[in-house]
């Protein structure tokens, strides 16, 4: 709140922002698309891993798992 801190720059210094790495466009693109297929390869291990679970018993259905897998089951105009 005195001298020190105008000399110093204070808190809010805005030399901060010149020591953090700046990236250009196509880096943040290239990260953006390796970031969407490292998580898109995760979702569909896990939608693998959940059938194999499905068909061995371990886990069960949910709704629209069962309703995509067998329609008629929820079929009305039976009863």
């Amino acid at each position: 709140m005195g001298a020190a801190e105008t000399e110093s720059g204070g808190a809010n210094s805005t030399n901060r922002t010149s020591s953090t790495p700046s990236i250009t466009a196509s880096q943040f693109l290239s990260w953006k698309r390796q970031k969407d297929a490292e998580a898109s390869a995760k979702r569909a291990e896990a939608a693998r891993k959940r059938e194999e679970d499905i068909r061995a018993g371990i886990v069960q259905m949910n709704g629209r798992e069962l309703f995509l897998y067998e329609p008629g089951v929820f079929d009305n105009d039976l009863y």
